[in-house]
């Protein structure tokens, strides 16, 4: 799992470069599922401060509210992994959030949104974007943690299926009539 407690040891072992979070809420379903507050991220080919830039990347390609950054993690780590098994991917990440800093003519986490936003629309053609923005969508949906968060259920056929596990609990649209739908089998 991504999310993992940070001991003492693990932190002292420096297998590479780590980076850290704190969960905000403390209360929740992510909160709940994790072991600690504390999570960290062991990355084999980006340092902590390439991760954090990255991180506050795809969380403005991806924003949703209220999103802990350990979920986000697993784009992270999805993009740490791809560079482990192609090579060029770590140096087009590199190059690319270089290239967000000089364009903007100051580092990337000390703009604030809005700058960002800006800097983001002006390569959303590139490589680097193209690269992030495709490794992040798959890993960051598809994961225990963002589901919890979306209020996912999972997939129906190993439940029962739908029918017997709340197809109809809509809340944002009307009762449909009673005459429209067949009574269901018990």
């Amino acid at each position: 799992m991504v999310a993992e407690q940070l001991s003492r040891r693990r932190f002292l072992q420096g297998s590479g470069s780590l980076l850290l979070g704190t969960l905000i809420f403390t209360s929740g379903p992510i909160a709940m599922l994790a072991p600690s507050n504390t999570w960290a991220l062991d990355l084999t080919n980006f340092t902590s401060e390439v991760a954090s830039q990255l991180l506050s990347v795809i969380k403005r390609i991806y924003p949703h509210d209220r999103m802990e950054d350990a979920v986000y993690a697993f784009a992270i780590k999805a993009v740490d992994e791809r560079a482990s098994a192609d090579p060029s991917t770590k140096d087009v990440v590199v190059q690319g959030l270089e290239d967000l800093n000089r364009r903007s003519g100051k580092a990337w986490n000390s703009m604030d949104e809005q700058e960002q936003l800006a800097a983001l629309t002006a390569i959303q053609d590139s490589a680097f974007f193209s690269l992030v923005r495709s490794i992040s969508v798959n890993s960051l949906y598809s994961n225990e943690l963002a589901y919890l968060h979306f209020g996912y259920e999972g997939a129906s056929f190993p439940k029962g299926g739908y029918l017997m596990r709340g197809f109809n609990d809509l809340k944002w649209l009307p009762a449909a009539p009673a005459d429209a739908s067949p009574a269901a089998f018990s």
